[in-house]
């Protein structure tokens, strides 16, 4: 809540929660005692509203709104029905009674006025009146003076009506030290807001959004993929997509029935989307070239940095990998996930350079700028290409467009380039550091590169190095958890969603059970 709104709270005080009760008339609504016949119902929706200064409250006790806004909850539905022959007001307050027995009006909740629910149901206010006396007698409902009427903070209510909880996700509250949280520099939070900014006033497109998305960032994501990753393709040739997940599933929509190889270990995203879509999973050894893809219809490779051993395709293992998609006929799914944080070379050219016609080469932000922007492209072989854009059309199935039209400009004015270099040069740095610590302990698997490194160790000890970080308040993966026949154990660390300072307390919580 706003430090600056907390005066104009007035006498309702902090954390009490309005509630406002709106009609939704069904057909004709008969006032109470009016004479005219009832051949409808009258429906009540209850909208709790959170402790919003200057919000609404009952008609009764209202005050000028000002500038504030009130914040809408889901509304729960009430109905008085005048068919069913009884009364009104003893409708009203059973509702609200159970309605305060499940817990959705909760202790301290205010009621609207008598007077304005009366408005706002057609009915007498005679009706409205009952049905409170009646909810106050049993101690369901209190008046306080000068304030009006709320849900009771003690008595029946207090017994009934338990506090509503949170169940708390497992894990919640740790620092994860995972393979997919990107280091961002705060200092670049200025380019950030300009891309907001300019959103805020751009002019959104009247009708839906071109299903391959807007035709200026595919134009600034074909520049970028040629510059850094040496593909060149056409704008046109390039879909935006939700992410690297939501490409592999517009690319398994177009594909025909049949199976498809995954590397073991590997990442679990992608093998429950392949589940998902109802296709069988082929396990392909992620420390083998790949040299046989008889039977499947793609194969899914991360081979710029495996995901999660971190070793980089050899060219004889990429050239053996297209020799075998060629002779199955199948389509090799590059996920081109981190390529980016190279700190010891430049970062290999994608495998989609030697052959777009066999490659469908998927991109995310989510590793560059940030997961949660759910932002990523594909480019599928060209065979492909018109049947995912035909459905993506059907469905309406685009990335949102103020999310694509930040992009634009977070590309634009440098600030992708500018967070990579400078995430690069926090990972190569930190990447040191954590085999410093765990290198006596534990073998790498990989080259040290990108934003983890991943670290062969007997199963049993894993865990007990997973157990102490937990234990200080650290989150870090088992290696066993990526692997399906797999029998490899050991430990994916994490450097780039924490601090300095949290990384070195969760290395030395990671190697306390190992010395």
């Amino acid at each position: 809540m706003p430090a600056h709104d907390d005066a104009d709270m007035g006498h309702q005080g902090v954390g009490e929660q309005r509630v406002q009760l709106v009609a939704v008339d069904d057909g004709t609504v008969a006032t109470a005692g009016d004479g005219r016949a009832g051949d409808g119902e009258s429906g009540v929706v209850v909208t709790g509203l959170s402790s919003t200064p200057g919000g609404p409250s009952s008609r009764a006790n209202s005050r000028p709104l000002g500038q504030d806004n009130p914040v809408p909850h889901s509304p729960v539905p009430v109905r008085l029905d005048r068919s069913r022959g009884v009364p009104l007001g003893v409708q009203l307050s059973g509702q609200i009674r159970e309605l305060v027995l499940a817990g959705t009006l909760a202790r301290g909740d205010r009621l609207p006025s008598t007077r304005s629910l009366a408005t706002d149901l057609g009915v007498a206010r005679s009706v409205t009146e009952q049905a409170y006396d009646q909810l106050l007698a049993e101690g369901w409902l209190e008046t306080r003076r000068g304030a009006g009427t709320f849900v009771a903070s003690g008595g029946g209510a207090a017994l009934a009506a338990p506090a509503r909880r949170r169940t708390p996700s497992p894990g919640r509250d740790l620092v994860w030290l995972d393979a997919g949280t990107p280091w961002i520099d705060p200092r670049h939070a200025a380019g950030w807001r300009r891309a907001w900014r300019e959103v805020s006033t751009a002019r959104p497109p009247r009708g839906y959004d071109d299903p391959r998305g807007l035709p200026e960032l595919r134009a600034a994501l074909a520049d970028h993929v040629a510059r850094t990753r040496g593909l060149a393709v056409d704008p046109d040739e390039l879909v935006v997509t939700h992410g690297t997940t939501d490409g592999l599933r517009h690319v398994l929509a177009a594909l025909p029935p049949g199976p498809v190889a995954l590397e073991d270990p590997g990442y679990r995203a992608a093998v429950e989307t392949v589940r998902g879509s109802g296709r069988g999973v082929v396990d392909l050894p992620a420390t083998a070239p790949v040299t046989d893809l008889a039977g499947v219809v793609a194969a899914y490779l991360t081979p710029a940095h495996q995901h999660p051993l971190g070793r980089v395709m050899p060219a004889t293992d990429r050239l053996s990998a297209l020799a075998a998609a060629r002779a199955a006929g199948a389509v090799l799914l590059e996920d081109d996930y981190d390529s980016e944080f190279r700190y010891d070379v430049a970062p290999v050219p994608a495998l989609a350079t030697l052959d777009r016609s066999r490659v469908a080469y998927l991109g995310t932000a989510s590793k560059s700028v940030a997961p949660s922007l759910r932002l990523g492209w594909l480019v599928p072989p060209p065979d492909l290409l018109e049947p995912i854009n035909e459905r993506r059309r059907i469905t309406h199935d685009a990335a949102p467009w103020p999310v694509q039209r930040a992009f634009v400009s977070l590309l634009r004015e440098g600030y992708v380039d500018k967070v990579v270099r400078t995430a690069r040069r926090v990972y190569a740095e930190r990447a040191p550091r954590v085999a410093a610590a765990l290198s006596p302990y534990a073998e790498l698997a990989g080259p040290l590169a990108g934003m983890y490194s991943t670290w062969l160790l007997p199963a049993a000890e894993a865990r007990r190095a997973r157990n102490s970080a937990r234990a200080a308040g650290y989150g870090v993966n088992l290696l066993a958890d990526y692997c399906r026949s797999s029998d490899l154990t050991g430990l994916v660390v994490g450097f780039g969603g924490c601090t300095d300072e949290q990384l070195e307390e969760a290395l030395a919580a990671l190697v306390r059970p190992l010395g």
